[in-house]
């Protein structure tokens, strides 16, 4: 029934994965990169994937604090085409849940909670309903399988991020600065800008955006959706929404009761689209009652 209610270096792990040509892999999970916050729990681990140009590095002062209060193992995963993942040109719902399903299974991982932001929250809907049996229980970060459209809002800002020209030679500081300065007018907004510039970094002496942009742009209009699925997962289900955001609104209830029968719908106070940077402790807080709840 769907319910709406209102790094230590220890146990820090993240390995690189080269990056590469997959053009002949089209279909071919490819390997991702993922940290690991050690955890002294049995009970299965959490596993976040982040959203549209995130990365790992997201949610590793969260990932802290819930194995702190939970004592879970916390897996963080950047998503093929960001962060340290190999870039490959196809991006799709359906080939980043087979990366996920990849990863659980070179990890011996028999069951997790998956914790997804925006797109890396439709990427783990899409592995709860391929392999129910993988995921314990399922959280979504202010997403829906089919929330508001924002395609027109998105390719303007990726052609933007392509526009940007940098002389060779310049440190990364400069390069930010000197980006900053050519995106202010079509990203207006200064804190998605400063998020935006994160995935500026140097790479064998470059400056290069380390999400693949071409293959973001080709694949935006895909990324707005879930792909249609017939089955549905009957576990544990949370909606997680900021009570400021318009991507989980009553039109995608029927959508959502449809797939996961099972599901809650909860609004933190006073957080927009990024719940977890908005209000952490509540985000925290959710999460681990969350996991609480008894099993199924």
């Amino acid at each position: 029934m769907l319910r709406a209610l209102g790094f230590p270096r220890c146990p820090l792990r993240c390995p690189r994965v080269s990056r590469r040509s997959f053009a002949d892999q089209a279909a071919t999970p490819v390997p991702v990169s993922y940290c690991v916050f050690d955890g002294a729990s049995t009970q299965p681990p959490l596993v976040f994937l982040h959203g549209l140009f995130g990365s790992k590095g997201n949610f590793a002062s969260l990932a802290k604090e819930i194995v702190r209060r939970s004592g879970r193992k916390v897996l963080t995963v950047d998503a093929r085409n960001h962060g340290d993942s190999p870039h490959h040109p196809l991006m799709t719902y359906e080939a980043m849940s087979d990366d996920v399903h990849l990863l659980l299974l070179q990890l011996h991982l028999e069951r997790c909670v998956l914790v997804g932001h925006s797109m890396g929250g439709r990427t783990a809907m899409a592995v709860a309903l391929r392999w129910p049996e993988l995921v314990e229980r399922l959280l979504c970060v202010d997403i829906s399988p089919r929330g508001p459209s924002a395609v027109s809002k998105f390719h303007p800002l990726v052609e933007a991020l392509k526009a940007v020209e940098l002389p060779e030679g310049v440190p990364l500081s400069t390069a930010r600065r000197l980006a900053q300065e050519q995106l202010r007018n079509t990203i207006q907004d200064p804190p998605i800008l400063q998020f935006l510039l994160t995935n500026l970094v140097s790479s064998e002496g470059r400056i290069v955006w380390r999400v693949n942009l071409d293959a973001v742009s080709r694949h935006l209009d895909g990324l707005m959706h879930l792909p249609d699925f017939q089955a549905s997962y009957l576990g544990p289900v949370l909606f997680l929404g900021g009570a400021k955001s318009p991507y989980i609104s009553s039109e995608d209830f029927p959508d959502i009761e449809r797939l996961f029968p099972e599901a809650e719908i909860e609004y933190i106070p006073d957080a927009g689209h990024w719940v977890h940077a908005d209000q952490p402790q509540h985000f925290v807080a959710a999460v681990c009652r969350f996991m609480e709840q008894p099993p199924p």
